[in-house]
């Protein structure tokens, strides 16, 4: 037996220890509580480092080369892509991160009433494979954002690609 365990031929000893014991664990579980409300945990930013998320003005943001990028006037997501959009979600959800916003994008082809709806029918497509990953869909905000906020130049063919995307923002507000 340990020099600091209670004698079981003292059973108020034991009964003593056993709370002290019980009080202890009571007081860190409360060191494990949910961050304030506008501030993430360190697990929570640890898993959105991983993912390749970066802080923005908006919250934090899947990297450039994460995003999830569509072929020109597509809004499907399937195979590998799909898969690594649920895998992301189960990944967020699993250190509780419950809200996300999602912004559709789209390149400057086309009329703009169109390019908008497109944007709006690209953020729909992730928020539903984050939807079956685990998040609640009323907790996913989805934006469509047209052509209005390239991120390259729409005069190249690969600017054009990189700017038909969905962005995944965690917003801290």
């Amino acid at each position: 037996m340990f020099a600091s365990s209670p004698s079981t031929k003292h059973p108020t000893r034991w009964k003593s220890w056993l709370a002290a014991a019980a009080l202890a664990t009571l007081a860190l579980a409360g060191c494990q509580t949910t961050p304030p409300a506008g501030r993430l945990s360190p697990a929570q930013v640890a898993v959105l480092q991983h993912e390749g998320f970066v802080q923005t003005g908006e919250g934090w943001e899947l990297g450039l080369t994460d995003k999830v990028l569509f072929g020109f006037n597509e809004d499907l997501i399937e195979g590998e892509r799909a898969a690594n959009v649920q895998r992301l979600g189960r990944a967020l959800s699993g250190v509780g991160i419950e809200r996300l916003r999602v912004d559709g994008h789209t390149d400057d082809a086309g009329a703009a009433e169109y390019n908008q709806s497109l944007s709006v029918r690209r953020a729909e497509a992730v928020a539903r494979l984050l939807a079956d990953a685990g998040f609640a869909r009323d907790n996913i905000e989805v934006r469509g954002l047209g052509k209005t906020r390239p991120v390259a130049d729409n005069r190249t063919a690969a600017g054009r690609a990189e700017n038909r995307r969905v962005a995944i923002i965690v917003s801290v507000d």
